[in-house]
Formats: C-alpha cells, structure tokens, sequence
C-alpha cells in the first residue's frame, strides 16, 4: 500500500482537497488525513490542534466554528498557487473520492464524539470497505471497535512491545503500524504470525522507503507517493 501522507504533501499543502488529487494524478489509490472536530461538532481535516501552523488563522481548531474554518487559506502557506485552498471536511473529502482511493483516517482530536462521527460519515458514504480508521490513541481506536467493528482499525505506535501486541488483539485490530525506522524483516514475521497487517509511519527519506519495502511490510505512509509508486514499479519488474 502507496499512501500518500496527507495526500501528496511534498508537493501540495498537506490535507487539502489539491494534495488529494495530486496524488492520484500520481497513481496512488490509497490517501491518508487527519481529523478534528470544530466547536460545532463538524469533523474537519486538519493534522494539528491549532489552524496556526497551515492557514493564515489561529487558535485550536475545537474552538472555531465551521463557517469560520471555511474562511482560512489552507494553501498559501505552502505556495502562493495554492492560495484559496479550503481546510475540508471529511464528509467532502468521502464524497469526492468514493470508489476512487482508500481512505486512511487518523483521529487526532481528543473525543468519542469524533470517534463515534466518524465513523457514521464512512457509513453515510457506503465505505466500509474503503476506509481504515488508525489513531495513537487507544482510546479512540476501543471506541471504533465497540461502535463499529466492522471497520478495519489499525494502531499508531512507536515501538512494538509485547503489551502492544496483546492488547491489538484483544481487541480486535486489523493493523499495527510501527515507526518505520524500528521495522525490520524479523518485525514483520513476527506481526503477520500474529495476524496483522503491517503499515509503517515516518518515512521521511528514500532510503528509508526502500528500507520498509525490503523488509516485506504490508505498507506505509509517504509525502512523496510518486517515488513510491515507481520503486515499486521497478521492483516488481526486477523479480519478473
């Protein structure tokens, strides 16, 4: 799995509608975001807290109204050909790519509320089987699990321990998703022999994209999807 991180986020500003396309103008057929809920309840795609760091407001996002959310530029920041880009919410952004990619969604806000909305959104689209809900937070991950447990679920983690490999499946989550640099071939054999999927985050360079792919994971998250998308290419014309 080629995901692009927040859509192609080295070449357009991160979770916007324009890195999105970009990226499957690249090839990729899987897109990751992340989600927060505005003080009316909406869930938005944003990465951080605050709007400060990827618009031209500020303040935390749980505090902002949609409407007013909607007035941000979401793109200059990057380039000024990307002045006017939206924040979007995650109900557009299923909307647009329905039966087109596969929707990574992490949850980053801090509610059950976002967890439970979610969810419901994903169901509202019909796509169940094109949407994976992933978080650091056990907690929102418990709450998938017992609203919608027919959604595949995957759990953000630092290093892979023991605990972690326990409590994922007790309570049921299809993936677990490791640093990538902590990945290695013998990592991956061991969570596959326990019966999960294996996606790794963090891939900040080439290198360590060839790295996850040599190691036999199941995936990963990457900024830049198109180099990617052409290593796999060659390395799979190299085992022809």
């Amino acid at each position: 799995m080629a995901i692009a991180h927040r859509g192609a986020s080295s070449y357009a500003p991160e979770n916007t509608m324009a890195a999105f396309d970009l990226a499957i103008v690249m090839g990729a057929r899987h897109i990751e975001l992340d989600v927060h809920s505005t003080s009316d309840g909406h869930v938005v795609v944003i990465h951080d807290d605050t709007v400060d760091r990827t618009t031209d407001g500020s303040g935390p996002v749980a505090k902002v109204a949609l409407a007013a959310l909607r007035t941000l530029d979401a793109g200059s920041w990057f380039g000024h050909e990307f002045t006017g880009e939206r924040i979007p919410t995650l109900d557009a952004v299923l909307g647009r790519y329905r039966g087109r990619v596969h929707v990574h969604v992490e949850i980053k806000g801090q509610s059950s509320q976002l967890s439970h909305q979610t969810a419901d959104l994903i169901r509202k689209h019909g796509m169940v089987g094109e949407a994976t809900i992933t978080s650091f937070q056990i907690a929102r991950l418990q709450e998938t699990r017992a609203n919608a447990p027919e959604l595949t679920t995957g759990w953000l983690v630092a290093d892979v321990t023991d605990a972690v490999i326990a409590q994922a499946r007790s309570l049921g989550l299809s993936q677990i998703c490791p640093r990538a640099n902590r990945i290695t071939s013998e990592l991956v054999r061991r969570l596959r022999a326990a019966g999960f999927v294996v996606r790794a985050w963090g891939v900040a360079s080439e290198d360590l994209m060839r790295q996850v792919v040599q190691s036999g994971a199941d995936g990963m998250t990457v900024n830049f999807p198109d180099k990617l998308i052409a290593y796999l290419a060659t390395s799979t014309a190299s085992r022809g």
